[in-house]
């Protein structure tokens, strides 16, 4: 594990604890019966009843056992020990048909935890692709283990938008990173998205910008084909100050501001 994976991993795992404790995620809700799944990943998605779904980059599993209420044979996937071991735990407390192991996506290939397996869906959503430095070994991971006539399913904040500011409370556009990048960016945040502070050892973190075209043309080198790609004028967060809900669970641009793409869904089968 190289010097960035560790800061990342070290992060996440502090993060996991903090998350799994706060009431951004609504756990006591979802505990009762509830789904985090949002009305864009179901509809997408679809019918996953019987099917073997793996999860990459699941954190504590919320997503990863939303799709076993409805009926899907779930594996959830993170490099975060802490987070594995919540995902464990939820899908225990709650009888779930759901599993989670420790790795590294990008190493993924060489698990022995999935040897031989192969699964009808792999899914992953929203502030995944930032974290990953090799979006070949990652597509090729997706192509390894899915079925033939299986899919891919990916939604997360566009690539348009990410290298816009939104660390800060501006009121306008402000590009801070080229849309065409191949450099590694440090951050050192003093609080999570869930409004917790963070200790000092776990706010370094490490992250990869990547292109739409990038993202697409790896899945297709993959030997996956495209079924489709949507582009939303919505976010699963609050990616900057001018944003507003209007439902509790996505955010969208003020009116005043330009109307852009906040994020993306691909579905690509095999």
């Amino acid at each position: 594990m190289n010097e960035y994976e560790q800061a990342n991993k070290n992060r996440w795992n502090e993060l996991a604890t903090l998350h799994f404790k706060s009431d951004f995620y609504h756990l006591k809700a979802w505990r009762n019966g509830g789904s985090s799944l949002l009305p864009i990943e179901t509809k997408e998605v679809g019918d996953v009843s019987g099917k073997k779904l793996l999860h990459l980059q699941c954190h504590f599993g919320m997503d990863t056992l939303s799709f076993a209420r409805m009926g899907a044979s779930v594996t959830g996937v993170d490099f975060s020990d802490e987070a594995i071991d919540l995902g464990n735990q939820l899908a225990s407390d709650l009888n779930l048909d759901g599993k989670f192991i420790c790795e590294n996506v990008l190493e993924l290939r060489d698990s022995p935890h999935l040897k031989g397996e192969k699964f009808d869906i792999i899914f992953t959503s929203y502030g995944v692709l930032c974290w990953l430095s090799d979006l070949s070994k990652w597509s090729k991971v997706i192509s390894h283990y899915l079925k033939p006539g299986g899919f891919f399913y990916i939604i997360d904040s566009h690539p348009f938008t990410n290298g816009f500011d939104n660390e800060n409370e501006t009121t306008h556009w402000k590009p801070i990173i080229p849309y065409f990048t191949d450099k590694v960016f440090r951050y050192d945040i003093e609080y999570s998205y869930t409004g917790q502070k963070i200790s000092q050892g776990a706010q370094a973190s490490y992250e990869w910008f990547h292109t739409t075209s990038e993202i697409i043309n790896n899945l297709i080198k993959a030997g996956l084909k495209i079924e489709f790609f949507n582009e939303h004028p919505v976010s699963s967060w609050r990616q900057f100050a001018f944003m507003h809900s209007k439902d509790g669970k996505t955010w969208e641009l003020n009116e005043d501001k330009v109307d852009l793409p906040l994020s993306f869904s691909i579905k690509a089968c095999k």
